[in-house]
């Protein structure tokens, strides 16, 4: 077990040194910043003092590695559109973000698991019906989509919720269900088809050879070793909750990194382009380690080898 963490965290460090080098490269395939970020009645002197201040006139592989040095001594950037350290950027918008993306993780995992472990053990049944559609429609509606009919709906012709900003408990509901459903719905199909599996197991077949109830069984054998493998999938997704909702927070106007990352993009603002991809990439890692923590404690079969 312990073998197999460090490999994995060294697996860990390799994959962000190329997420960082691969997200380096990639913002400056747009264009001169200089040229995107100035007006057009800046002078070529005030483009060369521009790219000259910020580093833009030196290659490619020196401004990476300028950039990793600062990165080792814990310095983002600054912001160029907004002259704002990108640290304290991130730290202002990022209890808005982890508020919904939490929101919506409980909400996809209180809906969605149940209803699969319900759909697993009562296989063709009205539940089991419900449960399959609702994985249908988290999988093919695409939750922009899903964000602006909730809006006309339960904002505009019922007035019942907000459609924009962060004031409370009402104006998370709409953002959360619209992040949460696609989520929900690979939960339901996932669980789904773990309980399925199990129940087709031996030693299931063999508690019910010994006279257990199907309450028992459920309780003791299938639901136990069902959430083995959710483990794993439910860390994705909440990494996938709190990375992809930069749509959703844009609809809603929710102040968190994904309408920052927009605005960033917008501005072609290359340093907090990047610091925020990268918080999002070290965020994604780290929960991947700790999944596969989870996983090894809850499967003996891992903690042996």
């Amino acid at each position: 077990m312990i073998r197999h963490l460090i490999l994995r965290i060294v697996q860990s460090f390799g994959l962000l040194l190329g997420v960082l080098a691969l997200v380096f490269c990639m913002v400056r395939l747009t264009g001169d910043p200089a040229s995107l970020m100035l007006s057009r009645e800046a002078t070529d002197e005030q483009r060369a003092e521009f790219r000259e201040r910020y580093g833009f006139n030196d290659p490619i592989p020196v401004q990476l590695a300028a950039y990793l040095g600062n990165l080792v001594r814990g310095e983002l950037g600054t912001s160029l559109s907004l002259g704002i350290p990108n640290a304290t950027l991130i730290g202002q918008r990022l209890p808005a973000t982890f508020e919904l993306a939490v929101t919506s993780l409980l909400l996809a995992v209180g809906v969605g698991v149940p209803l699969g472990v319900i759909s697993g053990l009562m296989p063709r049944s009205f539940f089991d019906y419900v449960a399959r559609g609702l994985g249908l429609l988290g999988q093919t509606i695409p939750s922009f989509w899903l964000a602006m009919i909730l809006i006309l709906v339960f904002a505009v012709q019922l007035r019942l919720l907000p459609s924009f900003g962060r004031d409370g408990l009402r104006s998370l509901i709409l953002p959360s269900i619209a992040l949460a459903l696609g989520s929900m719905g690979q939960l339901v199909r996932l669980t789904r088809s773990s309980v399925l599996e199990v129940r087709s197991e031996n030693y299931v077949r063999t508690a019910r050879s010994k006279g257990l109830s199907s309450q028992q069984i459920a309780w003791r054998h299938i639901i136990p070793n069902t959430a083995i493998p959710l483990v794993s999938v439910i860390g994705v997704h909440f990494t996938y909750l709190l990375g992809g909702s930069i749509y959703i927070e844009a609809i809603f106007s929710w102040p968190g990194l994904g309408s920052l990352l927009n605005n960033a993009i917008n501005d072609t603002d290359f340093p907090l382009i990047q610091a925020i991809t990268i918080f999002i990439a070290l965020f994604a890692i780290g929960m991947n380690v700790i999944t596969d923590m989870l996983y090894g404690l809850l499967d003996p079969r891992i903690r042996q080898r």
